[in-house]
Formats: C-alpha cells, structure tokens, sequence
C-alpha cells in the first residue's frame, strides 16, 4: 500500500492512522534527507525483530539507527557527553549517523552490541512521523540487491512494487536520494568518520 505525505498540511487523520499503525508493530518505508528506509517504533522489539528477518540480519552483530525529530529526548536513549552533543548539535538535522552507547530505555535488541546510531534527517516527513508517534523510529536500509534497477530505491511506485509486500506500508515522499548518511562514531572519545557518505561534515 502507498500513501502519500507532503512536507506539511498532512490530514490529521492520515497521521494518526499512520502512528496507530507504528505502535501496533508495523513496519514502513519512508523517506529521510539521504535515501528510503525501512522502519518501526525503536520500542517495539517484535517489530525490530520482524525488519531482522526481512533482511536476514543478526541483531547481536547490526548496528542499528534511530531516528528522532530533534535532540530534546535524545539523551533518554542514548549515553551522549557534552562534546558529542554539541558536535550533534553543529551538524543535525542533516544526513549524519551519530553512534554513541545505548541507553537502557532502548529495548535489549539494541543493547546486544552496546551501541547505536542516531540520526535527525533534515526531512520533513521523516520530522513529522516521529512527532506524531512520539517516540523515535528504528531505521534502516533497505534490502539491496546489485540486480535490481535504481528506481527500486528511489521511485515510490517501484518501491513499493519491489518491497510492499514485506512492509505495511510505503510512504510516497517523492524522488528518494542514493547517497547513505556520513557515520561519525563518538564512542571513543574522539569521534572519528568511519563511513563517508552525504553532507559536509563540522567538527
């Protein structure tokens, strides 16, 4: 199924369909500022589980990311020091994965490798998703096969066509991008580029 959702003037009602969906365990395609992802509710753990099996991952082994609208509740989530809060703060929203430790509000999935992704995607849809639902949303790629045409990754109608039968739904947020986020890792107590991808980084 797709539905289409516009940067603001969404129905109400369509998002609160759409939040209702999320926190009975659904699992969606959604647009952010780099390309498509695969998502759920970060707290529901059956629905992490169920995006595991569709892309044949190990929980114990797979970064996760999570998604927030903004930085207020990050610190709910995850264990962040002043310096990469304001190294989050110089560079989000924007396409970056911040990884820091996981917190424990964040369901034992996540803790199994004791860290996690976290990103603020400078994307409206994405924004408003999260502010409805009222949580963060678990994300992640979707399945990639080097067979498979571009447009299966960027064109809703082919992404839904290629992977809605896996998911519960699609949302149509327009033409999607191809290059994945820049991963910066503040784990250490340097952070340190492991994967560059879009943006300009601020350190």
């Amino acid at each position: 199924m797709l539905q289409k959702l516009f940067e603001k003037d969404n129905s109400p009602r369509v998002m609160e369909e759409l939040a209702e969906l999320l926190n009975d365990g659904g699992i969606i395609i959604y647009p952010t500022d780099t390309t498509y992802a695969i998502g759920c509710h970060a707290l529901k753990e059956r629905a992490i589980e169920r995006i595991c099996t569709i892309k044949g991952l190990d929980p114990r082994k797979h970064l996760f990311s999570v998604v927030f609208p903004d930085m207020s509740t990050i610190s709910e989530y995850v264990k962040v020091d002043n310096a990469s809060f304001k190294l989050m703060r110089r560079n989000l929203p924007g396409p970056f994965t911040f990884i820091l430790p996981a917190g424990s509000r964040l369901p034992k999935i996540f803790r199994n490798r004791k860290e996690v992704g976290i990103r603020i995607p400078d994307n409206a849809i994405t924004s408003a998703i999260c502010k409805q639902l009222e949580a963060p949303m678990l994300s992640t790629t979707l399945p990639y096969d080097e067979d498979d045409d571009i447009g299966f990754f960027t064109e809703p109608e082919l992404i839904e066509e290629r992977f809605g039968h896996l998911v519960d739904l699609v949302i149509d947020g327009g033409t999607g991008g191809t290059v994945p986020s820049t991963i910066v890792d503040c784990t250490t107590g340097e952070a340190e580029i492991i994967r560059q991808g879009a943006g300009m980084f601020i350190n």
